[in-house]
């Protein structure tokens, strides 16, 4: 069983940075494919970007692609979602999600990821 914690959601102003971070109970996490995600009011969640369990593997949606970069520190169970040159459209809460399918590619689908944080709130002012 994995168990994931989202932190350092916030109100930032358009064009600054945050991030956020995922912590990963469970060892079994450093072998999970690991997905970024949000969800805005009224929208759909969808995806933000993935990284394989070694972490030389990233996808970014193309809403966020040179904006976001997320990374991975497998000793200690974290998963980063660097996010730069933030604007309103990116309000939402976030989400990140654990594959432990073994499949070796990152998938976009949230139906493919088993386990979720709580999410974390971010809301950018224009």
């Amino acid at each position: 069983q994995v168990q994931l914690v989202e932190s350092g959601g916030g109100l930032v102003q358009a064009g600054g940075s945050l991030r956020l971070s995922c912590a990963a109970s469970g060892r079994a996490f450093t072998n999970y494919y690991t997905g970024w995600f949000r969800q805005a009011p009224g929208k759909e969640r969808e995806f933000v970007g993935g990284i394989n369990w070694s972490g030389d593997t990233s996808y970014y949606a193309y809403s966020v692609k040179g904006r976001f970069t997320i990374s991975r520190n497998n000793a200690n169970n974290t998963v980063l979602l660097q996010m730069n040159s933030l604007n309103s459209e990116d309000t939402a809460v976030y989400y990140c999600a654990a594959d432990p399918s073994r499949r070796t590619v990152i998938s976009t689908r949230a139906n493919d990821y088993d386990y979720w944080g709580q999410g974390t709130q971010v809301t950018v002012s224009s």
